[in-house]
Order: structure tokens, then sequence, then C-alpha cells
């Protein structure tokens, strides 16, 4: 019963933070409106969510077992709390940016606590897998929801209007009300103890020499990969499917939902499906599911001709068959995670989160960026055909990656 609560809070820590990073994008439109901020100037937020994660992680989470992972978890909370009950009631570009630098650290200490969280709670290795897959999906769940929570309080009829605000009050309460959960459950964190006796300092440096062990360094490559492929098709299927499917661009944003949609399906029957089954299968026939379906796919989009009666039943295939890449992708990242953390000791798991952390916005951030140049020097074909190299190379670090696991067990 204890476990149930404690990833009963775990699941809806992590669905609370799903909403709230991915609201960026709605909020910088927002802002624009709102504060007569330029683009330019908005387009900072994303930079206030995204550094306070690889800072934080890097600095934490060497020793954050030290300050447990429910405490960082409670701080969490209540830093965003306050930052959600300061948007309505403090208007201002400002406490837009500090809201979002408030995510961000807040963050850091939530995916570290609760990755670490779950090899406290996980029976088995697949146990493991299942949760972690379970876990992913529910965020994603959330990434969904972020759309329709924020669109219910958006005035579209009046872009200055400050109606928008008011979402801030129900986050505020969600938060809180995870708070109160997690802040009545208890946790036991003593098999997660770092050794006694020794300093910060030496925590710190544990989590660096864990980088050059076989095992740690061929997982790195591998979610650094898996990460760099996601972003590149989640950041520009919307650029592409206006600009090569020829859709009108509110229809081409909603249909990249699809590929969110399909991400939390893909983790959340994973979830089931790695409980049961030895993840190294799973993973080989997702990640050629993935090319697979990119060889499929991008021919379809080849010739597209504008329509401006364009309409969900007269759209091309290929804007519904491609975002069911999602449902591939989905497993890969929770379940590497899974594998890696499951081969180390409880006490590592901290330090393990913050590298993952750190090297997966690298990733992102990565993919992104060369996607977005390829895309606009040469074509989204070619910049959509070129995920087949990264795809490739995960198929090859997943072989050494399972290697590696076997020795070290």
């Amino acid at each position: 019963m204890k476990n149930q609560r404690i990833m009963l809070a775990l699941f809806l820590i992590y669905f609370v933070f799903a909403i709230l990073l991915n609201s960026v994008g709605t909020v910088i439109l927002q802002v624009i409106g709102n504060y007569g901020v330029s683009k330019s100037g908005a387009s900072v937020l994303e930079a206030f969510k995204d550094l306070p994660i690889a800072v934080v992680s890097f600095l934490v989470a060497s020793f954050l077992p030290r300050i447990g992972y429910r405490n960082a978890m409670l701080a969490a909370l209540a830093l965003v709390t306050a930052a959600c009950i300061a948007m309505p009631l403090l208007p201002s570009f400002l406490t837009t940016k500090l809201l979002f630098l408030c995510v961000g650290v807040a963050f850091a200490l939530v995916k570290v606590s609760v990755y670490s969280t779950l090899g406290l709670v996980a029976r088995d290795k697949r146990h493991h897998a299942g949760i972690m897959n379970t876990l992913e999906g529910f965020f994603m769940v959330g990434v969904l929801s972020a759309y329709w929570i924020f669109g219910y309080f958006i005035d579209s009829n009046d872009p200055k209007s400050p109606s928008w605000l008011q979402v801030y009050w129900v986050l505020a309460a969600l938060c809180a009300f995870t708070f109160v959960l997690i802040l009545s459950t208890p946790f036991d964190e003593r098999s997660a103890a770092l050794p006694a006796g020794r300093s910060r300092m030496e925590d710190f440096m544990a989590m660096l020499k864990l980088f050059f062990k076989p095992l740690v360094c061929v997982f790195i490559i591998t979610a650094f990969l898996y990460v760099l492929i996601e972003q590149s098709v989640g950041t520009w299927l919307p650029t592409f499917n206006n600009e090569i499917l020829k859709l009108p661009t509110a229809m081409s944003v909603q249909v990249t939902s699809i590929f969110a949609a399909c991400l939390a399906l893909g983790r959340l029957s994973a979830g089931v499906v790695m409980r049961r089954v030895h993840w190294y299968p799973v993973m080989n026939v997702c990640v050629i599911g993935m090319a697979a379906m990119v060889l499929v796919a991008l021919p379809l989009t080849r010739d597209v001709v504008l329509d401006p009666n364009v309409s969900w039943a007269s759209a091309p295939v290929a804007t519904f068959l491609f975002p069911l890449i999602g449902l591939f992708m989905a497993p890969i990242y929770p379940g590497i995670n899974s594998v890696m953390l499951s081969s180390l000791p409880q006490n590592q798991h901290s330090a393990m989160t913050g590298l993952l952390v750190i090297f997966s916005a690298l990733g992102g951030t990565t993919g992104s960026f060369v996607t977005g140049y390829v895309f606009g020097n040469f074509n989204g074909h070619f910049a959509f055909y070129l995920t087949l190299v990264p795809i490739t190379l995960v198929l090859v670090t997943l072989f050494f990656f399972r290697r590696q696991v076997e020795r070290s067990a």
C-alpha cells in the first residue's frame, strides 16, 4: 500500500511538470500579445527553462541522496507552487521568466529524485522497466493535457486578455495537493544512502568517474542519440507539415499532437510489455520500426500539391502515417534508462540520473540544431531522411550496451 502511494505521488508530480514544461510555446504566444514582447525577446523563456535543468542536475545530483529524494521533491513543489501563484498576482514578463527559471530548477530536482526513487520501490529489473515506461507515458499524457488546459483559459477573441493567467491557480492547487500527498507518504531511502564520511566534492568526483565506466559510456551515447532523434522529429514536425505537406499553420501544429499521443500510448503499452519480455528484443524491434516508418512515410510526401481547402479528411496520407513513428520511438528512452539504473547500486542512481539529464539536454539541442540547419539549407525531406543515421547508430550501440550490461551482471 505504501509503495502504491509513492507511485501515485511520482506519477502526479511528473504529470504536473509535464504541463509546466510543455506550456512554454503557449506562454510565448500569450506574453507577445499581453506584454508586447518581441518574438526574439519571448524566445528567452526556453533558455530560462532548459539551462537550469542541466546546471542544477550537474551540481546537485551527486549529493542529492544526502538531502533526501522526498525532501528534494517537496522543495521543488513548494518553489513551483509559489511561482504559479505569483503569475496572476504579479503579471509581467519578468514574473514569467522567473516562473520558468523556477520550473527548470525544480524539474532538475524532481527528475533525479523520481528516477532514483523508482529503484527503491521496484521489485526487480522487469518491474523497474515497466514502471519506468508507465511513468514516462504519464508524462506524455501531461504534455497532451497542457494544450487543452491552457486552451480552456485563453480568450481567442482578445489577444490582450489576461484570462489565461487564471490557469496558474489550477496548477498551483495541483502542486499543493501533490506536496501534501508526498508529505504524508513515508519514504524509506536507507538503501540509497551515500558512504559515510565522504565529502560533497568526493560525491561530485564519484559522479564524474561513473562516466568512464564502459557500461555508462555506451549508455550515455545511446541516450544522446535517442534524444537527438526524438527532438529532431518533434521540434521540426510542425514545420515539415506546413512546408512539405502544405498544411495550414494551425493544422500543422494540431497534427503534431498525433506524434505526442503516439509517444504516450507507446510508453503506457510498453509499461505492460516490459514487465514480461526481455528489453533487448523489444528495443531492436522499436528501432527497426522507426527506420521502417521513415522509409515508408517519407516517399509519400513527395510532390504534394497545395490545396487551399485541405481538411483532416483530405490531408495527405503521410500526415497521419509519419507521426506513428512515435509508437516505436516511445519505449526506447525509458527502457534503456531502466536497464542502466537497474545495473547500478541504488546509491549511484542519483548521480547516474544527473549525467543522463545533462547528455539528454545536449542530445536534444544537437538534434534540433542539426535538423534545422539541414532543413533550411537543403530541404525537409533530406533533413528527416538524415534521422536514419542516428537510428542505425542506436541499433549498434544497443548491441554493445547489452554486452556491457551482461558483463556487469
